[in-house]
């Protein structure tokens, strides 16, 4: 569940300008479609036959989520969560209404800032307003706190949802409140200070006191309101069983709610309308956003803005302090001659130059850091000079990693010869610009030219029109925004249904981290079938991530539409959905089912997630006669090797043909499949070379990666770990081979020659990297952590913030095990004989 209603209320730039607006509602700013944990709400989706009836679906949780206890706490969780968000409303209100007393009594000096009938225009309705939200709120609020089975809300949002009838005189008057205000601040200088600088008080138990705001965001607040209303209520349907006191009441105010939204989604709002199309229609923005476009060969960060007709693609002019800033436009295609090429011939096109995998890793590592010194300056009350200079470093370095990390090719071309290409790094959000344009072009489109008035026009009306209005880096996030989830998170995809036709069916997954998707697994193909059953259990790495999206694919096995483009993804999309990964709903110990609808076909899938801090333990075997989770001395004493047996067949059948896997080691095998392999070594069952030959490559190399994670201590053991850390950050070249050869001397005989057979390995791997993509770094990044993180008992001391030790500790780990596989061949022998002159003392 999504309980952040309205938590996104400030941004770093102070709110300058009303807050990102819902990707995809078509005339409207304020109708929120993105998918949030409530299928679409918006009385679009309603009309395209895909909305959400009033009534809870059953079957949506498990059996422990219907009942009543769980029901009445998410019920708590809802409310509270919408209670902070309404208390920030009111602020923001009551700032708006701040300067409306002293205008209005100098409206009647001989000089007046504005006149009675300006006041009455820009500040039409906002005290009715006021005064609804707050006597809502002070109603609700003692209920929250007092809540039990038998406190009682409803009559509450059905009294709120009566009065929307306020709401639509606002937004009635909402263009003429805007343009009155404009005016006045352009003839007006004390008007304009006033509205660009207003004080928000910030929530009660909230450090900060005050935001400044300006007038244009705060006026767009009521707009934004109804639309959280309505998913608040939805979410509150969810949880409260049928029979409930409050449920019809709260159905009648969805109810209302929807057909208000549905009223005033027909009308046209003035900050979409821009010029006409050549047929004398509105034109208006559809959707707009930040892309990569690769323009005679380097990336560009551009804006790109799709209009009913046309396509176009900006970039911010630099301009100086003070000035309206503006869009420059590099080019546009009329929707009527923008075509999309075929398989067959995007294979003529450029080459993508992808950056190294270790490359983006790095610059994360690098950007994780700079967070952890920010936090730490934070919270010694640095200099905020000090801070400032961070921040612009990890703006730098997240604006690179925003520009360099896409590769998914998304390419359009125009009738009359130019080709354009964009880079993006999630395929969800390549099908969502490409239905939109498609969808624009089932209309009768003309073909036009702009003239350079008219293009000039278009592009100053981009300003104003934009619905995405900063970068997407954590950096431009206010401080109280939520971090998202640094951990695990374990995901079973278990089957979907609603498709008309049988088909090869697989899902993938995204989530989110440093402001953008990539893909984090995928399921196998289930082969022609309308109801797949894959029941796939993955475990997906999140670094800040705050939602998940699953993509359902139909596999394409036509030789002459595969690509030659290592990146382009030429299956279907059948559908996609996404869900907002709320820290309070998932950390929770137990799975939590869930269902996403797509396109009429509904995804089921379950979640858990495990924090960092608690996936870093190493939990010693209880029994000691298995291989996992039992020291590698006992292992190698008890099978008198020298090598783990599991150690060897692993790496045996990854030689054997997993070694130009793409991506192996770093992309996850399926979980159930892992599992099976751990309990065979674990019994030491006569069928395991059998069922090594069969299991899937990724499901080997991660059980590999398993044996070594879970060992009580790691392979480089907890007492050398400090020594390791230390010799890594020597500069002299000569004292750190001394100090790391010596170390590896230092560890016991199992312990070392199992390493230097992994390492092998791994160099044996990284030859094959144009091949599988895998680089030593990448390697070192995979396993580091793995062989070298001490266990519990010795971590215990260094656990700060999640994110902080990660990236400190782990860009060490990383480095140890980089050094060793960047070195000339170790060998056992060599090592023992080659003793130096080297104190023990480390």
């Amino acid at each position: 569940a999504d309980f952040n209603y309205g938590a996104d209320e400030y941004d770093a730039e102070g709110n300058e300008e009303p807050k990102a607006l819902p990707e995809g509602s078509e005339t409207m700013p304020y109708i929120d479609e993105s998918p949030t944990m409530s299928p679409q709400l918006s009385a679009r989706g309603q009309e395209s036959g895909d909305g959400v009836s009033p009534t809870p679906t059953d079957g949506l949780g498990t059996g422990g989520e219907r009942d009543a206890g769980k029901g009445l706490e998410m019920r708590k969780l809802v409310l509270s969560g919408f209670l902070a968000s309404e208390e920030i409303y009111i602020n923001q209100l009551e700032a708006l209404l701040l300067p409306m007393k002293p205008l209005k009594a100098t409206a009647t000096t001989s000089q007046p800032v504005l006149t009675l009938q300006q006041i009455e225009t820009i500040f039409y309705k906002i005290q009715d307003i006021y005064e609804i939200h707050k006597e809502f709120y002070d109603s609700l609020c003692p209920k929250v706190q007092q809540w039990d089975s038998n406190v009682t809300m409803g009559h509450l949002f059905q009294k709120l949802a009566s009065q929307l009838g306020v709401y639509k005189a606002f937004v009635d008057n909402y263009k003429i409140a805007l343009e009155t205000a404009e005016k006045c601040s352009q003839s007006n200088y004390q008007f304009q200070k006033i509205s660009e600088e207003l004080k928000v008080k910030g929530p009660k138990d909230s450090k900060d006191s005050h935001t400044s705001v300006t007038m244009e965001a705060l006026l767009y607040k009521p707009i934004d309101r109804v639309t959280r209303s309505t998913l608040v209520l939805h979410d509150l349907l969810k949880h409260t069983p049928a029979d409930h006191p409050d449920y019809p009441l709260l159905q009648d105010a969805l109810r209302i709610s929807q057909n208000f939204l549905s009223s005033i989604n027909e009308d046209i709002d003035p900050r979409r309308t821009a010029v006409t199309t050549p047929k004398g229609e509105t034109r208006q923005l559809v959707k707009d956003g930040f892309l990569v476009e690769l323009s005679e060969g380097s990336r560009k960060l551009r804006h790109v803005f799709l209009f009913t007709d046309v396509l176009l693609c900006a970039k911010l002019k630099k301009t100086a302090v003070g000035k309206h800033q503006q869009y420059d436009c590099k080019w546009y295609v009329p929707l009527a001659d923008l075509v999309f090429p075929s398989p067959e011939e995007s294979e003529h096109c450029p080459q993508v130059h992808v950056i190294p995998d270790h490359e983006l890793e790095d610059m994360k590592m690098k950007i994780s850091a700079i967070k952890s010194e920010v936090q730490k300056e934070k919270a010694n009350k640095g200099q905020s000079r000090a801070i400032e200079r961070l921040k612009k470093k990890m703006f730098e370095n997240e604006f690179w990693l925003l520009l360099n990390s896409p590769a998914i090719p998304f390419r359009m071309h125009n009738r009359n010869g130019k080709s354009y290409l964009f880079l993006l790094s999630s395929d969800y959000e390549r099908s969502e610009w490409r239905e939109a344009i498609q969808k624009l072009q089932k209309k009768d489109l003309q073909a036009f030219v702009l003239s350079s008035v008219e293009l000039q026009v278009l592009t100053g009306s981009c300003f104003k029109l934009r619905t995405v209005h900063n970068i997407p880096v954590t950096s431009n996030k206010d401080d109280d925004e939520s971090p998202g989830l640094y951990g695990f998170l374990h995901v079973i995809v278990h089957s979907a249904k609603g498709f008309k036709q049988s088909a090869n069916l697989y899902c993938t997954l995204e989530v989110d981290s440093f402001g953008y998707f990539v893909s984090k697994a995928k399921t196998r193909v289930f082969r022609d079938t309308t109801e797949p059953q894959w029941n796939e259990e993955f475990e997906i790495e999140l670094e800040g991530s705050q939602s998940l999206r699953i993509l359902c694919y139909e596999k394409c096995y036509d030789k002459t539409k595969l690509n030659k483009d290592n990146n382009e993804i030429v299956d279907k999309i059948m559908g996609k959905g996404q869900i907002q990964l709320d820290p309070q709903a998932v950390q929770t110990k137990n799975w939590h089912m869930d269902v996403i609808e797509m396109n009429g076909i509904k995804v089921e899938f379950s979640m858990k997630f495990t924090s960092r801090d608690m996936s870093l333990k190493r939990t010693p075997s209880k029994k000691q006669t298995g291989v996992f989770g039992v020291k590698i001395s006992v292992v190698t004493k008890r099978e008198r090797s020298k090598v783990p047996y599991i150690v060897r067949q692993c790496i045996e059948e990854v030689e054997k043909r997993g070694i130009e896997e793409v991506g192996i080691y770093r992309i996850s095998g399926v979980a159930t499949d892992i599992q099976a392999l751990k309990a065979v070594f674990d019994a030491n069952n006569k069928d395991i070379l059998v069922m090594l030959s069969d299991m899937d490559i990724n499901a080997i190399a991660g059980t590999l990666k398993l044996y070594f994670r879970e060992l009580p201590e790691p392979l480089l053991t907890d007492r050398l770990y400090p020594a390791f850390m230390e010799g890594i950050a020597l500069s002299d070249p000569a004292a750190k081979e001394n100090c790391m050869m010596h170390l590896l001397r230092s560890l016991p005989d199992p312990n070392l020659i199992t390493f230097l057979f992994l390492l092998e390995h791994l160099k044996r791997v990284a030859e094959k990297e144009p091949i599988n993509k895998m680089s030593l770094h990448n390697l070192a990044t995979v396993f580091g952590p793995t062989l070298l993180r001490p266990s519990e008992g010795e971590s215990k001391g260094h656990l700060t913030l999640a994110s902080d030790i990660w990236s400190h500790d782990v860009m060490a780990q990383v480095q140890v095990l980089l050094y060793y596989l960047q070195h000339p061949p170790i060998s056992f022998t060599e090592l023992k004989r080659n003793t130096l002159y080297f104190s023990t003392d480390v």
